[in-house]
């Protein structure tokens, strides 16, 4: 734990030298601004400061460093791993950094970086335009990109990072740079999927792309009898999928909101992004056909209605705990161990998707980024969200539970932002063992601690999926 004497001392210094809002423990809205999305973690700060600019960031990381004490970034607050808060030190909370500017005629969205997934979304959607992100509304732009970004737009336009033209960074030095193809290229490669690790970034510019007006979407939803059907279906049907369709895969219990009785469901959620609808249409014809489906959603909607369709489901304040896999394949085998799953888990509270991959993130050389694995055709998403500590034994059990035995079919790798709060640091350049939990390997990490090594070399920025400097 920090000092006393430093966090008191780094408190004092936030209200002198900074123009945001600084709450500590006096202050009446101290228990609401240290929460975070995640209700496992329950940390208390000796600060949260609201930052109004590019000064207040680099202020909030001078306290850090002078008096000793954990500096926590925090965007929309809605990692998993409850990485936007710290015990006994300074929480720099960007909320405030929530602009959105659109700039139609170039499609480029530049974003603060406090901004959350919603808050983009409505200020595109007029303009007809769309940025790659997530599928949570609430989650905050900077940490979704800096881990990767994965949604509904993934094949057709890449990840988040594939589509980040420029970031505005403020490092541990307190400097502020741009970081671009052109200016400070190595930063720029960090950013892209290394997480956290070199900075704070106040805002980022990004290309947006055209939507069909209205978005052809929906889910197809199989109960338990006909699953086995179905996954196989499922397996062959996106062999051969043309990059505009994008599909996520999903056995949950329904909650009771959803109308859908209380046995688990398999759901095909999809999203057409192509000019010709009629070419979507009728590749969902083609699951359909091949797989019927005992209930269907599917009808021309909206792109923020479409984004936050499941908001509901992770509102702030539940239980979380996640692991990840990605997949190379939907082999028999793979298919056997998620339908067992997923037959045992017929609770509300967990869940699994399946994202489909590849399409334009596959384009992307090995090591453009520092994205850890980009030619699997899968990602497998295991998560939980329930709201009493009683059932954090068998959720997290079921979490685990799945996680084990599909680690000997999974690719070497994790994802950063559906990594749980437990994992340990994700850089670990040694062999990979079935329980590993490394993200980073070989060149990338390399490259990635060099840079870290460069740009924060007292590890400011560690409360993440951490890459030490040597």
């Amino acid at each position: 734990m920090p000092s006393h004497d430093g966090a008191a001392a780094a408190v004092l210094a936030l209200n002198a030298e900074t123009s945001g809002e600084v709450i500590d423990e006096a202050h009446p809205e101290y228990d609401d601004a240290r929460r975070v999305w995640n209700a496992m973690i329950d940390r208390r700060p000796a600060a949260v400061l609201r930052a109004a600019g590019e000064d207040d960031i680099a202020a909030a990381i001078r306290c850090s460093i002078e008096h000793g004490i954990p500096l926590a970034v925090r965007g929309g607050g809605h990692s998993v791993a409850g990485n936007g808060t710290v015990d006994g030190g300074i929480v720099l909370d960007l909320s405030a950094l929530s602009a959105v500017d659109v700039d139609a005629d170039r499609s480029l969205v530049r974003i603060g970086g406090g901004a959350t997934l919603a808050q983009v979304d409505a200020a595109t959607e007029p303009h007809g335009l769309a940025v790659p992100l997530g599928v949570v509304s609430a989650t905050g732009v900077g940490g979704l990109t800096l881990g990767g970004g994965m949604g509904w737009l993934t094949r057709p336009y890449g990840l988040s990072i594939d589509n980040l033209v420029s970031a505005r960074v403020v490092t541990a030095s307190g400097k502020v740079v741009e970081a671009d193809e052109q200016q400070n290229p190595e930063l720029f490669w960090g950013l892209r999927g290394g997480g956290g690790n070199f900075g704070v970034v106040s805002s980022f510019t990004f290309r947006a792309h055209p939507l069909p007006r209205p978005l052809y979407a929906g889910n197809l939803v199989y109960t338990p009898r006909t699953w086995d059907t179905a996954l196989a279906a499922y397996a062959t049907w996106t062999e051969t999928l043309p990059n505009e369709l994008n599909s996520i895969l999903t056995f949950i219990t329904p909650p009771p909101h959803w109308e859908m009785g209380t046995d688990p469901l398999m759901i095909v959620g999809f999203v057409w992004a192509g000019e010709d609808q009629n070419v979507g249409e009728a590749l969902i014809a083609d699951l359909r056909a091949a797989a019927p489906p005992e209930m269907e959603e599917v009808e021309p909607t909206t792109w923020t209605g479409w984004q936050s369709a499941v908001d509901e489901l992770f509102p702030k304040g539940v239980r979380a705990y996640w692991r990840n896999s990605a997949l190379k394949h939907l082999s028999p085998e793979v298919q056997e161990i998620l339908l067992r799953r997923a037959a045992e888990q017929t609770w509300q509270g967990t869940g699994f998707d399946i994202h489909h991959m590849g399409g334009a993130v596959a384009r992307v050389p090995a090591g453009a980024t520092a994205f850890p694995d980009r030619q699997s055709p899968y990602w497998l998403n295991i998560y939980g969200f329930w709201t009493d500590d009683g059932d954090d034994g068998r959720n997290v059990g079921f979490v685990k539970a799945l996680s084990g035995d599909i680690a000997p079919h999974a690719a070497p790798g994790r994802y950063v932002n559906f990594m749980g709060a437990e994992e340990p640091a994700a850089a670990d350049p040694g062999t990979r063992s079935p329980d590993d939990t490394a993200v980073y390997r070989g060149e990338v990490f390399d490259r990635l601690t060099a840079l870290k090594t460069e740009l924060d070399p007292r590890n400011v920025f560690q409360l993440n999926h951490n890459v030490a400097p040597r």
